[in-house]
């Protein structure tokens, strides 16, 4: 089966309501949930970003089964990879063994506020291979010293680890980091159910190693409401990612979709309340090879909503259409 997951997407609601929300998440019968881990929002309308990592560690002690994971932390410009190994590690240990650690290289809307330029891609993938290999060292326990081209770590040693370590997993868009992540992670983290990228992780180690994706959805019982919703906030989502990891504020992903038609994101992003539209939107993920699929509902305000909808529709239709 499918798992079927919940995004605690940290752009669009405060940090009291994110908690409420995974709580709610895991009472409705979610499978495992995720958080974004951002500095700015992508937008204005979405009008929130705060800080996930103390978000995760109110969850991680008001839920008690359901996963957490970053979806995904940078850990090469705005946190240093020893920093992110001793927050992971203590994640570990506050929610019992139910966090992982998403790893990906960044985009320079959240990476940029620490100043020193937006590497090329090719270097941010360099930095990121150094810092899992920093990261896993600190895992294993004991004094790390590491010299790297990019990172230096002098005598560190997290003195609070958890028997099991968090597994890691590393985003992937295209065939360097799927290099990468078959290499280095526990699993495979993608935004699009694209096979290439599932195959060409299997091939650089990945394959039986899990790998999740991800969905925005918009539901209303209005769909045109709905539709509006997502145009608003997740207009954006259609740029891809050689665009979305470059530009620098919200109002730059602003003027890049200003010409982005309500009909436009209709056509990419389900939105309404029949939960066939939400199964065929999810079905790429599953005959690419998904084995987990976190859902992000858009919008703040309509997590309640959907939340409660999920719990009496939308799980049911998922698990019966992917069991």
């Amino acid at each position: 089966m499918v798992r079927i997951g919940y995004t605690m997407m940290t752009e669009q609601a405060g940090p009291r309501e994110l908690v409420e929300h995974v709580v709610r998440a895991e009472e409705a019968g979610f499978d495992f949930s995720v958080t974004s881990d951002h500095y700015f929002p992508w937008l204005a309308e979405q009008g929130h970003s705060p800080y996930a990592w103390s978000v995760l560690g109110a969850a991680a002690q008001a839920t008690s089964r359901i996963p957490l994971m970053t979806y995904v932390t940078c850990p090469t410009k705005r946190y240093h990879p020893a920093v992110v190994a001793q927050k992971a590690a203590t994640m570990q240990l506050l929610s019992g063994g139910r966090f992982r650690l998403g790893l990906g290289s960044g985009e320079n809307l959240n990476e940029h506020v620490v100043g020193g330029g937006w590497p090329p891609v090719d270097v941010r993938h360099e930095m990121l291979e150094e810092a899992v290999e920093i990261i896993r060292a600190l895992f294993e326990g004991g004094h790390v010293n590491y010299r790297g081209e990019h990172f230096d770590v002098e005598s560190a040693k997290l003195w609070d680890l958890p028997d099991q370590p968090p597994p890691i997993g590393i985003a992937v868009s295209g065939k360097r980091s799927c290099a990468l992540a078959g290499h280095h992670a526990d699993l495979l983290i993608a935004t699009e159910p694209r096979p290439e990228l599932l195959d060409a992780f299997d091939r650089h180690g990945g394959e039986g190693k899990p790998r999740v994706g991800q969905l925005p959805v918009s539901y209303d019982p209005d769909r045109d409401a709905a539709v509006e919703r997502a145009h608003a906030q997740f207009r954006w989502f259609g740029n891809g990612w050689k665009v979305n990891s470059e530009l620098p504020h919200p109002d730059s992903f602003a003027s890049a979709t200003q010409f982005v038609r309500p009909d436009d994101v209709a056509a990419s992003i389900p939105c309404g309340s029949d939960p066939e539209d939400f199964v065929e939107a999810v079905r790429p993920y599953a005959e690419a090879g998904f084995t987990e699929i976190a859902l992000v509902q858009i919008g703040g305000e309509s997590q309640p909503a959907f939340l409660d909808w999920s719990e009496k529709t939308l799980l049911p239709a998922l698990r019966e259409a992917f069991a």
